[in-house]
């Protein structure tokens, strides 16, 4: 039976949007495969890592008719990647083995048995549907990803926190010495309060799939589940289990010292500044006193790098520390021309927002310098 008949870039684009979540290794071998189920003229693509299952399906061509099988994804992508762009391919199934031909190009491939492969159950608590575009989406992830935990033992922060609460959708990420938060709109309200977190791997993996684009990403959240709907594909993930902090706690409120300026500039003096931090030691001091901002450096080799900005300042005189990846990852994942910084002293976390950005805060501790 040929399973499929069509053009290498076709084949392709199907096969990468759902091959991210395959790990080159497995302890499980079904696990390295991608599910194909043929029913009439549609090509369906499964995999999953026990954790997230990712589906998406194509008019691919073919014979008409049912099949299943699996076959091992990463060697797949590999083949069609080595073959042209416009070259019509095909894919056969006889017994346990495809054979894809391109041209004169001819591979015989091996295949385990599809009921295998595990196949999560949908969660029969699921909540209400709520959707909001794609692109949004996209933006409040890139907001707030960089302060996810890595690894951490309060394995809580390793994710991070959605919440649909009336009209609004609120992402926070943290890992204990900073948080980001990024709040979009709904187009309805949400019946009742939903709040998951989603692990660290599902929400790279929605980041590589998200396109900067108008259509809907339909989400549903049950209390072990999250299922997200978009562009033709099906992504159903795990949720980490555990409370997250109360992160309203941690925003700082009622500051007495605030002071707005350009992003850019602020980012390329961090930048430069943090060529003489240490792998170990990343700390710079920030100076602020009316009119002047400075960001100073050192290092173990006794070396200095001081940088001065002129600012609209007229509040106290503050000498505080921070960690300047931390101020790089949030200032470089920021769109906005301006940033505010509001501080109450040198010893208060940070609250960085931007008049430009109204549904994102981002909150830094200080560091002893």
């Amino acid at each position: 039976m040929i399973v499929l008949k069509a053009a290498q870039a076709q084949v392709l684009e199907a096969l990468q949007s759902v091959a991210g979540i395959v790990e080159r290794r497995h302890t499980l071998p079904i696990l390295a495969n991608v599910l194909l189920r043929k029913n009439g003229g549609t090509m369906e693509f499964t995999t999953s890592d026990l954790e997230i299952q990712v589906r998406t399906s194509a008019e691919l061509g073919g014979d008409a008719g049912e099949l299943r099988t699996t076959v091992g994804a990463r060697k797949l992508i590999d083949i069609l990647r080595s073959l042209p762009g416009e070259q019509a391919v095909s894919l056969s199934v006889n017994g346990s083995r495809l054979t894809l031909q391109a041209g004169k190009s001819r591979f015989t491939l091996q295949s385990l048995p599809p009921e295998d492969f595990p196949l999560v159950t949908e969660s029969a608590d699921l909540g209400a549907v709520f959707a909001v575009p794609q692109k949004t989406l996209k933006t409040l992830v890139d907001q707030v990803h960089f302060a996810m935990a890595v690894h951490d033992i309060r394995y809580y922060l390793n994710g991070i926190l959605f919440i649909a609460e009336g009209r609004t959708l609120t992402l926070v990420a943290t890992d204990g010495h900073r948080l980001a938060l990024a709040q979009a709109a709904l187009d309805s309200e949400v019946p009742a309060r939903q709040e998951v977190i989603l692990p660290r791997k599902t929400v790279l993996e929605l980041q590589r799939l998200l396109k900067d684009e108008d259509s809907p990403i339909e989400m549903r959240f049950a209390q072990n589940q999250a299922r997200f709907g978009f562009g033709g594909m099906d992504f159903v993930t795990k949720l980490v289990e555990g409370k997250f902090p109360d992160f309203n706690r941690v925003i700082p409120k009622n500051h007495r010292n605030t002071l707005t300026l350009g992003r850019e500039p602020l980012l390329s003096s961090l930048q430069r500044a943090a060529i003489l931090t240490s792998e170990k030691f990343k700390g710079v001091r920030i100076e602020i006193e009316p009119g002047t901002l400075r960001i100073g450096t050192s290092n173990a080799e006794q070396e200095e790098a001081m940088e001065e900005l002129e600012v609209d300042y007229a509040g106290d005189a503050i000498d505080i520390g921070f960690n300047v990846s931390y101020l790089i990852d949030a200032l470089g994942n920021m769109s906005a021309e301006m940033v505010r910084i509001d501080l109450q002293d040198g010893n208060a976390s940070a609250l960085i927002t931007s008049p430009g950005m109204p549904g994102f805060k981002y909150v830094v501790m200080p560091m002893r310098i």
